[in-house]
């Protein structure tokens, strides 16, 4: 365990870099920072094997487009997408992605490693990464009609005023269908939600 508890911070932000670097430091992990995708990018054949912390608005590259690039060379080193600007629709296409979660800026310290662990469960154990099919199925089966529908609006990436316009019903009653389904789910947070359904092969349209 103690040769794969590598972080690679991959963030424009120095700031950013230096203050989870010491959180991480001091929390036990080996860190690497680059200053954006396209260094990270250059070194990732050579970096020693981990978790990536990867932001999403960075210049030159965006931390999806950095994403893509590391699905398409093969790179199994899980992530945690990093975001600013709250943006559900970028969440949903780095889960679609296959990143592991993804957390708000400024994160807290306890969300952070939370996250982090996570990803190492995957690296550790490759068999759990993803839930499975007939698991995911059965978990959205106790849902009802309505809370599907808000579910698959979630999978568009859609915020909850666009989802209650969409389904004729008011943002609080969204907002209760939400918690609802996530209960039923045994989750608390939508990145949990969204694997279930990306699992369960649940499309945003239909």
């Amino acid at each position: 365990m103690t040769g794969l508890r590598t972080i690679h911070i991959v963030d424009d932000e120095e700031a950013i870099r230096k203050s989870a670097s010491f959180m991480l430091r001091t929390s036990g992990f080996e860190v690497e920072t680059y200053q954006d995708g396209i260094a990270f990018l250059a070194a990732a054949a050579g970096a020693a094997p981990g978790c990536i912390l990867l932001d999403v608005r960075m210049p030159g590259m965006d931390g999806l487009e950095v994403q893509a690039e590391l699905n398409k060379r093969g790179v199994v080193m899980p992530v945690i997408v990093l975001t600013g600007h709250g943006d559900i629709s970028t969440a949903v296409v780095a889960m679609k992605g296959g990143a592991v979660d993804f957390i708000e800026k400024p994160f807290e310290k306890e969300v952070l490693l939370a996250a982090i662990e996570r990803a190492f469960d995957r690296l550790n154990e490759n068999v759990e990464a993803a839930t499975s099919v007939q698991e995911a199925q059965t978990r959205l089966g106790v849902l009802t009609q309505r809370e599907i529908e808000v579910l698959r609006g979630l999978v568009r990436g859609h915020p909850n005023k666009t989802i209650a316009y969409d389904l004729g019903i008011s943002p609080r009653t969204v907002e209760v269908h939400r918690a609802n389904l996530m209960a039923k789910l045994g989750v608390r947070s939508l990145s949990d939600a969204l694997r279930i359904a990306f699992s369960a092969g649940l499309e945003g349209d239909g």
